[in-house]
């Protein structure tokens, strides 16, 4: 990254290559918005790492916490649906949950496809650390409430544009 605070200036529309070197600019790799929301990801989920290695979670095991957190028993289609992951993806960090005794999965009465997933004792009361966990972001990131909900607020804009959200 340029270390620069602020994009380049885009070029003045006047003249008669003004509207190529505006083509031009938008290839700049810092103008990329894939690039961006790429470093910013990565970034992100790096901050949280210390934070979530005190409650012994990656990130990915804080997402599918979260979803049982508001509400349990969940099925395993249910929390890929939350987390528009596939649920091939979301089993793995089931099986490591299980095993930290976090969460039991239970067949669905029933339906002997469906996988009920519920947290243990262990797991609800984790939660109780976890509270801290979001205003130690916010101060991790420099950031207050407000501008994390409107952070939030444009990144489920850009995945509703996408078509990536399966909700």
């Amino acid at each position: 990254m340029t270390g620069r605070s602020e994009a380049p200036a885009v070029p003045s529309a006047t003249g008669p290559d003004a509207g190529s070197d505006v083509l031009e600019d938008d290839l700049l790799l810092e103008r990329q918005l894939c690039f961006a929301l790429t470093v910013a990801s990565r970034s992100v989920v790096g901050a949280y790492k210390p934070v979530l290695d005190k409650l012994g979670l990656t990130h990915p095991q804080y997402l599918v916490m979260l979803c049982l957190w508001e509400s349990s028993p969940r099925s395993v289609r249910d929390i890929s649906d939350a987390l528009a992951q596939e649920p091939a993806t979301i089993s793995p960090l089931l099986r490591r949950l299980e095993a930290a005794g976090l969460i039991t999965r239970r067949r669905v009465e029933g339906n002997e496809r469906a996988l009920a997933v519920a947290l243990t004792p262990a797991g609800a009361d984790l939660r109780r650390q976890a509270t801290e966990v979001p205003g130690i972001m916010m101060a991790r990131l420099g950031l207050t409430r407000e501008q994390v909900a409107s952070l939030h607020r444009t990144m489920m804009d850009l995945i509703a544009a996408t078509g990536s959200a399966r909700n």
